[in-house]
């Protein structure tokens, strides 16, 4: 008798969440068990219902998807994790696999390729969207090719998402249990790297080299749709939750 597959779900947008799990409650051996709309979140539910596989999206708010994989294969090693995402930006796919995360797809990817993603990593294996494993291969024999983002640490490319998010100097220190002096030490050091002067030109590169999204295609929520015959899906109402903090070194 085969294993069933526990699933949380990671996403701030409800209606790819309820979505993703109308299509994966007509798939026999996986059972979503949980959403969480942030990091946060997430930390909570893992440690509550103890998931095989979470489905996490990279742009949410709070804590970024980095600081949760990191925080994850410190403490869950054994949780496998895939990236779903409109980003397929290459300072993504590989920081992310690199730091523990077994899967990696785009918003336009399939809804059979999620749910073979799903399997796949639940076996011990790894599954990359086509398209976002060859810019990778062609990135590694052709420099100019690869991401300028390539060149921030883990931390300062996690600080450098959530000031493009919004969010201040005081804010992200809280968040990742840094005082405001080392958040402030890595900003600059993002600036210097990147070769612009501020949060808004930080922002405008983000956003020239596609690290933040402004157009997010939905073929996989359009799928999702189908297989549920159109059934109207209903926005839970907003629940505040504990934050779990948990010390990190700069």
């Amino acid at each position: 008798m085969s294993t069933m597959i526990n699933v949380l779900l990671v996403d701030d947008h409800v209606l790819v969440r309820t979505c993703i799990k109308s299509l994966l409650a007509h798939v026999p051996g996986i059972r979503v068990i949980g959403e969480a709309g942030n990091g946060e979140e997430a930390m909570r539910l893992v440690r509550e219902e103890k998931p095989s596989v979470i489905i996490m999206d990279i742009m949410m708010p709070g804590i970024s998807s980095v600081e949760v994989i990191n925080r994850l294969r410190r403490i869950y090693p054994e949780i496998k994790i895939v990236i779903l995402t409109a980003v397929d930006n290459q300072a993504f796919p590989k920081r992310l696999l690199d730091l523990g995360a077994s899967g990696y797809l785009t918003k336009d990817s399939t809804s059979d390729e999620l749910i073979e993603a799903i399997k796949k990593v639940a076996r011990g294996g790894r599954h990359i969207t086509n398209r976002i494993a060859q810019g990778m291969a062609i990135s590694k024999i052709d420099p100019d090719v690869a991401s300028p983002f390539n060149q921030l640490s883990n931390r300062e490319f996690q600080i450098m998402m959530m000031i493009i998010n919004g969010y201040k100097v005081d804010y992200i220190s809280d968040k990742l249990c840094l005082s405001p002096k080392t958040i402030s030490s890595h900003r600059y050091a993002i600036f210097s790297k990147l070769d612009v002067k501020n949060d808004v030109e930080l922002t405008h590169f983000a956003i020239k080299h596609g690290i933040i999204d402004i157009s997010a295609p939905e073929t996989l929520v359009d799928a999702v749709i189908d297989v549920s015959k159109g059934s109207a899906a209903q926005e839970a109402p907003s629940v505040t939750v504990p934050e779990a903090r948990i010390p990190e070194e700069a």
